[in-house]
């Protein structure tokens, strides 16, 4: 990942920013080439330099002095000229952030923004997500769905943003601080009703792993008395609100347009255009699809 050939010019090629998931928990999930990426870069950035020190060190990878740097919310934005700087000199630079995906509730969409329009190649290294990982354990829908990451730290401000949130059908996936999970429950239950689905996933990938399930009303009470689901990094994930009237007129407007698009289109192209003109979903409308459609010839 060193490789500073020039090309026929004699100038050097641009480099590329790497935006590596790194473990919420288990280090076995650290993927291969995510490993070989944040040894080889000639630049890593880390939210916690102390933090990647620690987790490099335990996955056996070597760094050189002076080889990671900081990026936080409190210098993204005067770093970035800098780095986007390096990048267009060669550099190939990996950015990590404490623990699961960058930019996800963390730091680096600015830097990410300001490669991609210098057209600095930009990559992705997939691999662990809090939320994601959350979601697919939480027993709850997961065809469409949204994430808000943290909720605001003071009450007032967290009803407010939640009464926003109280009639969005979509599934929603939160972060919160453990000591503010159960005032966040409580004020959940009373803004979006007591008896809403939902789940508090805890430690996930490490060893105290564990999911509560359950109506908000009922977690609020289990989060009063039971002290370990208040500890450790939390995700909450809460059932959307049922659909309304208006969502109802939605998805019968849908339906029309989808078999007007069935008289002429084979299910499958019907059920895309369907979805970009309605704006549902394209599962959805696919699944309606198949049960609309004349049968075939002969069947």
């Amino acid at each position: 990942m060193t490789d500073t050939a020039t090309d026929s010019t004699g100038r050097k090629p641009a480099g590329a920013l790497f935006v590596v998931a790194t473990p919420i928990g288990n280090l076995q999930d650290l993927s291969p080439r995510a490993a070989a990426c944040l040894r080889d870069a000639d630049l890593l950035l880390a939210e916690d330099t102390r933090h990647t020190r620690t987790l490099l060190e335990a996955c056996g990878i070597a760094r050189a002095a002076g080889s990671i740097e900081s990026l936080h919310e409190h210098n993204e934005r005067e770093r970035v000229p800098a780095l986007v700087s390096r990048l267009q000199a060669g550099a190939r630079i990996a950015l990590v952030t404490d623990a699961g995906t960058p930019l996800m509730s963390d730091p680096g969409s600015l830097l990410v923004a300001a490669a991609g329009r210098a057209g600095i190649e930009v990559v992705s290294l997939p691999g662990p997500c809090a939320a994601i990982a959350a979601l697919s354990i939480a027993g709850l829908a997961t065809d469409r769905f949204v994430f808000e990451g943290f909720l605001p730290a003071k009450a007032t401000a967290r009803r407010a943003a939640l009464g926003t949130l109280a009639h969005e059908t979509r599934t929603l996936v939160f972060y919160e601080a453990p000591h503010r999970l159960e005032a966040t429950l409580q004020d959940l239950a009373t803004v979006f009703g007591a008896e809403r689905e939902a789940a508090v996933a805890r430690e996930i990938t490490k060893r105290f792993e564990h999911v509560y399930r359950g109506t908000l009303a009922a977690l609020a009470q289990q989060c009063a008395t039971d002290a370990n689901m208040s500890r450790g990094e939390i995700v909450l994930v809460v059932a959307g609100a049922p659909a309304s009237e208006d969502d109802d007129a939605e998805a019968l407007a849908a339906a029309s347009t989808l078999q007007v698009l069935l008289q002429e289109l084979p299910v499958s192209q019907a059920a895309r255009i369907a979805a970009q003109l309605t704006g549902r979903s394209r599962k959805e409308l696919y699944e309606r699809a198949l049960a609309l459609a004349p049968p075939k010839p002969g069947a």
